[in-house]
């Protein structure tokens, strides 16, 4: 399944060009419902003007003159649908270009897997009380050893 995620992100990569230097780019191209990605765009002879870019994904978002290309950032809806999304950039220019966005849906779990601690992790008499049983079977043995070692001296002494 990674293989399969990484290998279409890997492929869809490439930034969609509508021209030579004209092109609209998300990173990363396949997100979780939820995150914020980047877009980063070119409007050929016009990257010191803003643009817009538009997607059923996140809405409208404008891009704006960043060291020679366009750029923004936006957040996907945390209840946005999985699915293949076009991203559509309009340049002032009249120039446009389009690619496409992954939303994915990996449902994460709310609470981690009940792991370890035993039988009795969740029931804490019980650990008490296994705890306190074992210090007097100690207890008592240490006693009967010490009981035991006074009857042979007095026998051997006789």
């Amino acid at each position: 399944m990674f293989a399969l995620v990484g290998a279409l992100v890997l492929a869809a990569a490439q930034p969609a060009r509508a021209g030579e230097n004209t092109f609209v780019e998300v990173t990363p191209n396949s997100a979780q419902a939820g995150t914020r990605v980047t877009v980063r765009a070119s409007c050929d002879n016009a990257n010191n003007q803003q643009a817009t870019v538009q997607s059923d994904a996140f809405g409208r978002v404008v891009v704006r003159p960043d060291n020679g290309f366009l750029t923004g950032a936006v957040t996907i809806p945390g209840n946005k649908q999985p699915g293949d999304y076009p991203v559509d950039l309009r340049c002032g220019n009249g120039h446009t270009a389009s690619t496409m966005l992954t939303v994915l849906n990996m449902a994460q779990p709310s609470k981690g897997p009940a792991t370890g601690g035993g039988g009795t992790a969740g029931d804490r008499g019980v650990g008490s009380l296994l705890l306190v049983g074992g210090l007097a079977a100690v207890a008592v043995v240490a006693g009967l050893g010490v009981f035991g070692g006074n009857r042979r001296r007095t026998r051997a002494g006789s």
